[in-house]
């Protein structure tokens, strides 16, 4: 017969074996799962744009900000930081990306988003390059997930609001 000890040590290592297992499969679920999030966002005015002291343009605007984000939370989610950011081309540079507004959403019940406010940070652009320019507002969110179940990815979803400043301040 064996002893006590070696049925202990079977027994430990059949329960750790089957835990280890079904963290494995709870793991693969999330990375499954599919979001469709629902995001529409609009400038509705270019309140402010000016020139600096410094040189460089800087603008306001009033935005809304529609978006509905609770098909992204899953059983793992702890939080999303959603941002917006607007996106630009220059002769300088292919891509510009200045973020206008955040919001960290910690439960799926906070992650309908439905609001109208003026840009949160400054739409600064180094150099006089926002007059007459199109840009693009595109969404974007990283999750924060339990560690150790899964990695923490990013993901976006382009509302794509073509808009075109001003070509005078204003």
């Amino acid at each position: 017969m064996h002893s006590f000890m070696f049925r202990a040590n079977a027994v430990l290592t059949f329960g750790i074996t089957v835990l280890a297992g079904l963290c494995i499969l709870a793991s693969l679920t999330d990375s499954f799962h599919s979001a469709l999030p629902d995001v529409n966002l609009q400038v509705l005015n270019v309140d402010v744009l000016q020139r600096l002291p410094n040189g460089n343009d800087e603008a306001k605007l009033t935005l809304q900000i529609s978006a509905d984000l609770r098909s992204v939370f899953t059983w793992n989610t702890k939080q999303l930081f959603v941002f917006v950011a607007a996106e630009y081309e220059t002769q300088k540079n292919q891509l510009n990306q200045v973020s206008l507004w955040d919001l960290i959403v910690e439960r799926r019940e906070d992650a309908k988003i439905d609001l109208r406010r003026r840009n949160k940070y400054g739409f600064v652009d180094q150099g006089a390059n926002l007059r007459g320019r199109e840009f693009n507002l595109t969404m974007y969110w990283n999750w924060v997930r339990e560690p150790l179940v899964s990695v923490e990815p990013q993901a976006s979803i382009s509302a794509y609001t073509k808009i075109q400043h001003p070509r005078r301040m204003v």
